[in-house]
């Protein structure tokens, strides 16, 4: 039954954060990066948390930042549902310098969201983006429901997927 109210709520804690700037580029222009934003502390430790345990490839705490039923969706990959799958998804995953920034967030008693990017060590320019859903009880810690990211270019090894043709057969006479 939660699960059915978490949308609700979570569309509505996005309608109060407002629509994101549309970027203005042209041809000749790249995007620029989205300003960082300040979080509240309690939604800034789930990232510092993260970025504690994808430094120290340790996927049991990186699935304990997770509700027990939550998500992690990655490209090329099924959705990995509960902490078990989280923790097997992570496995050998982590390591390096993970630097994670928000760029938007919204924060109800219960659910919300943050968007942001991330880079390793001194990039300078984030190399991928992020949404991480949230939810907690009242009086709770908050917890990662879902986890999404991507990166911001396509790897250059990728080539797009085949798709097998289908053949319908026509519809018999009458």
């Amino acid at each position: 039954m939660k699960r059915h109210i978490f949308a609700p709520v979570l569309l509505g804690l996005m309608s109060v954060a407002g629509p994101l700037p549309a970027h203005k580029t042209s041809a000749s222009s790249l995007p620029t990066e989205e300003p960082s934003v300040t979080l509240a502390p309690e939604l800034n430790r789930v990232l510092r948390d993260f970025e504690r345990a994808w430094q120290a490839n340790d996927s049991a705490a990186l699935a304990a930042l997770f509700a027990a039923d939550g998500f992690v969706l990655q490209s090329d990959r099924l959705p990995a549902r509960g902490r078990p799958a989280i923790q097997a998804t992570y496995k050998g995953q982590g390591g390096g310098d993970l630097r994670l920034r928000a760029i938007a967030f919204a924060a109800g008693d219960t659910a919300g969201f943050i968007i942001g990017g991330y880079r390793y060590g001194n990039a300078t320019r984030d190399i991928g983006k992020f949404t991480l859903t949230l939810r907690r009880s009242p009086g709770q810690p908050w917890q990662i429901f879902s986890d999404m990211d991507n990166l911001n270019a396509a790897p250059k090894s990728r080539s797009a997927p085949s798709v097998p043709a289908v053949i319908v057969p026509a519809a018999p006479e009458k």
